[in-house]
C-alpha cells in the first residue's frame, strides 16, 4: 500500500493507493463496511481531459472517499482496476460527487456495467445544492460553485487547490493546465494526493450545503427536481448527434478561406491586424466614423457591439437600415466571425467526435445566475438563430429526419404572467402579435416593417432593464426618438411598468435577493436591481422549460432528442414517424403560467440540423457574401429543405 496525505482543518487525512492483493482486499473491505453502514461516499475521476466522447479520452483513476479517509485506484493501470472501481460503485447504495454529470459519464463509458441508470438514483450532487444556495460565481461576488472556492468557504480555507496545485508539476513536464492532465505520471505522489483530497473535500461539503440550502429556505422540491433535470441532460448528451464529416472538414476550410479573405479586404483599409484595437480604431476614426464608447483604460473601444453599430446590423447580423454600414466593420466582423465557427463549431465537432462521428456537446443543465442550461464544447448555443451552415454539419441519423419545437414567444408570455398586465394578457389570449401592438401604440396604426423591428428591441430593451441609450445603439435611433419608445412602450403596458418598479424595490428592501415562482433564489449586485425582472424572466422560463424536458422525459420521447437549447428541443425520428414524434414533443411542453398559455411551434425539417433554418436560395445568395463566395451552398439549401 502507497499512502500520502491531505491536509483538511490541520489534520492529514490519509490517502491509499492498493498495490497488492492484500490491499485491494482492504479497499473492498472498507466500501462493504461503508455499505453495510449506509453511508454516502464521494466519488471522483481524473481523466485525460474533459472531452469525454473523444477517440483518446481514458479514465486515469477513480477515487472514493468519506470525510476522513480517501482510495485512489490507479484504473489507468489494467482492467483488474476498472473492475474493481465497477465494482465498488455497483455495491455502495449513495454516492455524493461534485458536478456530478461530468463523472458519470466518463463511467459510463469507460467502467464495465456502470451505467447513467445505475448512477444517477443514488448520487446528490454538491454542485446542485450550491447553485440553488447562491449561484454566483466567485468574480460574480458569491461563493462560487467549483469545489476549490466552496470548500475554501464551508470546510477549509487552507485546504489545496487541487487543480491549480498540479499546473507547477504540469509546466515541470513542459505541459499546460489543459495538455497537463493526460501526460503527467500516474504515480506522481502529489497527483495522487490531490485526487484523494477531491473526495475528502467533496465528503465533507454536502452536509455544509445541505444545511445551507435548509437554513435559506430554499423551496426543497427544487432538490430532486434539478438531479432529474442534470439526469435527462445526462442521457441527451450519452446520445450526441451524428456529423458530416466530409462537410464539417469542408466547411472549416472554407470557413479559414472566408476569415482570410475578409482579413484582406480590411488591409485595404489600412488594418493589418484586425485584431489590434489601435490600428482597428486609427482606421475607423480616420474614415470620419464617429465612436463614442470607450475600454476602461480610456482608449477607443471597437468591440462587436460597436463594429455591429457602424456595419449597421444588429445582433443576429439583420440590416437595420439606420445608416450606410461602414465596410471595414463589416469586413472585420465577418473574418472575426468565420474565424470563431471554425475554431469553435467545425474544428471542434472535427476533434471531439466519437468513433460513430458522433458530437456529444456537454449540457450545463444548471448554469447561469439565472439557471439557464449552457452548451459548450460545440458552443451551440452562441449560433445566430438564422444561420444553417454550421448547423448543416449536424445530421439526423439513418432514414431520419430532424426535428425542432420551441416556445411561442415565451420571454413576453411569462412578462405578462409574472407582471399580470391586463393589456399584455388580452392581446396574448386574443392572439394578437405583441411587438405590432406595441408599433401601433409608437407609431401609430401606419407603422412599417422597420418600426415593428424596433418595438421588438424596446419590450426586451425594457425588460432586461436596459435604458433608451442602451436602446438607442441597438436600433440606430436617437436618443430622443429611443427614449420616446421606451415612453410610449410603457404607456402601452402600465401595469408591467409598474410591476418592474414594484420588483426593484422589493429586491432592494430584501438585501439585493428575489425568490421566483418556482422558489429559486436569485441574487443581484448591489448596483443591478435594474436587472431583477430579467432575471425573473429568464429564471422563469428556464424552469418552463426544464419542466417540458421532464415531461418529454415521462412520455419516454427522451431517445429522440438530441439538444436542448435555449426554449427549444431539436430531436429526430423516422422518416414516418417525425411529424408524431413533434407533436407529441410539442404537448409536452405545452403549459400554462398564471393562465397565460405558453404553447410550442413544431417543425419538421429534412436530413440536416440546418434544414430547419435554411432560406431559400435566391435570399441567401442576394443578401450575404457568403453564399456568392459559395454558390454550391444555396443549391445543398434547395435540395435538404424539400
Amino acid at each position: 500500500m502507497i499512502e500520502y496525505s491531505f491536509p483538511v482543518l490541520g489534520q492529514q487525512i490519509p490517502v491509499r493507493v492498493p498495490q497488492a492483493v492484500e490491499d485491494f482486499q482492504a479497499f473492498q473491505r472498507y466500501i462493504i463496511d461503508r455499505a453495510n453502514a449506509g453511508e454516502r461516499v464521494a466519488y471522483d475521476t481524473e481523466t485525460t481531459g474533459l472531452a469525454t466522447y473523444s477517440r483518446d479520452f481514458r479514465i486515469r483513476t477513480a477515487q472514493f472517499g468519506t470525510p476522513n479517509q480517501a482510495w485512489v485506484l490507479q484504473v489507468e493501470k489494467g482492467s483488474d482496476l476498472q473492475r474493481l472501481s465497477s465494482w465498488a460503485l455497483r455495491t455502495l447504495p449513495a454516492l455524493s460527487m461534485q458536478n456530478r454529470n461530468f463523472d458519470m459519464l466518463a463511467s459510463d463509458r469507460h467502467l464495465p456495467g456502470i451505467t447513467l441508470e445505475k448512477l444517477a438514483p443514488k448520487t446528490l450532487d454538491t454542485y446542485i445544492h450550491l447553485h440553488l444556495s447562491d449561484p454566483r460565481r466567485r468574480d460574480q461576488g458569491g461563493i462560487g460553485n467549483g469545489l476549490k472556492d466552496a470548500s475554501a468557504h464551508y470546510v477549509d480555507p487552507s485546504a489545496p487547490d487541487t487543480a491549480a496545485g498540479l499546473y507547477d508539476e504540469f509546466h515541470k513536464i513542459g505541459h499546460t493546465k489543459d495538455t497537463g492532465w493526460r501526460h503527467i505520471d500516474i504515480d506522481n505522489p502529489l497527483y495522487l494526493s490531490y485526487a484523494g483530497g477531491d473526495v475528502i473535500l467533496t465528503s465533507r461539503l454536502l452536509p455544509k450545503v445541505q444545511a445551507r440550502v435548509a437554513e435559506l429556505g430554499i423551496n426543497p422540491s427544487l432538490i430532486p427536481f434539478e438531479h432529474e433535470v442534470g439526469y435527462v441532460c445526462a442521457l441527451i448528451e450519452r446520445r450526441g448527434m451524428r456529423i458530416d464529416r466530409e462537410y464539417t472538414t469542408r466547411l472549416s476550410a472554407e470557413l479559414s478561406d472566408e476569415s482570410a479573405r475578409w482579413a484582406e479586404e480590411a488591409r485595404k483599409y489600412g488594418v493589418e491586424n484586425i485584431n489590434s484595437t489601435r490600428q482597428v480604431s486609427a482606421a475607423l476614426l480616420g474614415m470620419g466614423e464617429e465612436i463614442k464608447e470607450r475600454t476602461a483604460g480610456g482608449a477607443v473601444q471597437v468591440d462587436g457591439n460597436v463594429l455591429k453599430r457602424l456595419a449597421d446590423v444588429d445582433r443576429q447580423w439583420d440590416p437595420i437600415g439606420s445608416r450606410t454600414p461602414n465596410p471595414l466593420a463589416m469586413a472585420i466582423l465577418r473574418s472575426k466571425r468565420a474565424s470563431k465557427w471554425r475554431t469553435s463549431y467545425a474544428d471542434a465537432m472535427l476533434r471531439t467526435a466519437d468513433e460513430n462521428d458522433r458530437v456529444h456537446p456537454k449540457i450545463g443543465a444548471l448554469a447561469a445566475r439565472t439557471a439557464r442550461m449552457s452548451i459548450s464544447d460545440p458552443p451551440f448555443q452562441q449560433l445566430p438563430s438564422g444561420k444553417w451552415e454550421v448547423r448543416r454539419a449536424v445530421i439526423a441519423d439513418e432514414g431520419h429526419r430532424m426535428i425542432s419545437v420551441d416556445y411561442s414567444s415565451v420571454e413576453p408570455r411569462v412578462m405578462a404572467a409574472l407582471s399580470g398586465d391586463e393589456r399584455m394578457t388580452a392581446a396574448i389570449l386574443r392572439g394578437d402579435d405583441l411587438h405590432n401592438l406595441t408599433a401601433a401604440s409608437v407609431y401609430g396604426p401606419d407603422f412599417v416593417p422597420a418600426q415593428r423591428k424596433v418595438a421588438k428591441v424596446v419590450q426586451l430593451g425594457v425588460a432586461y432593464g436596459g435604458g433608451a441609450k442602451t436602446i438607442a445603439a441597438q436600433t440606430g435611433l436617437t436618443l430622443p426618438e429611443a427614449q420616446a419608445a421606451v415612453r410610449g412602450y410603457k404607456r402601452t403596458y402600465p401595469r408591467l411598468a409598474r410591476y418592474i418598479r414594484s420588483l426593484q424595490a422589493q429586491v432592494i428592501r430584501d438585501g439585493y435577493t428575489l425568490r421566483t415562482p418556482s422558489g429559486r433564489r436569485l441574487v443581484f449586485d448591489r448596483d443591478a436591481a435594474y436587472a431583477s425582472f430579467n432575471g425573473e424572466i429568464q429564471s422563469t422560463a428556464r424552469d418552463i422549460f426544464a419542466q417540458g424536458l421532464l415531461e418529454i422525459h415521462a412520455r419516454g420521447l427522451t431517445q429522440h432528442v438530441l439538444l436542448p437549447v435555449h426554449d427549444e428541443i431539436i430531436a429526430d425520428a423516422t422518416d414516418n414517424e417525425a411529424p408524431d414524434i413533434a407533436r407529441e414533443i410539442g404537448e409536452a411542453m405545452t403549459m400554462t403560467l398564471r393562465g397565460i398559455p405558453l404553447g410550442t411551434d413544431p417543425d419538421v425539417g429534412g436530413a440536416s440540423w440546418g434544414s430547419l433554418y435554411m432560406k431559400t436560395a435566391n435570399t441567401m445568395i442576394d443578401n450575404d457574401p457568403w453564399y456568392r463566395a459559395n454558390p454550391e451552398a444555396a443549391h445543398i439549401a434547395e435540395r435538404e429543405r424539400g
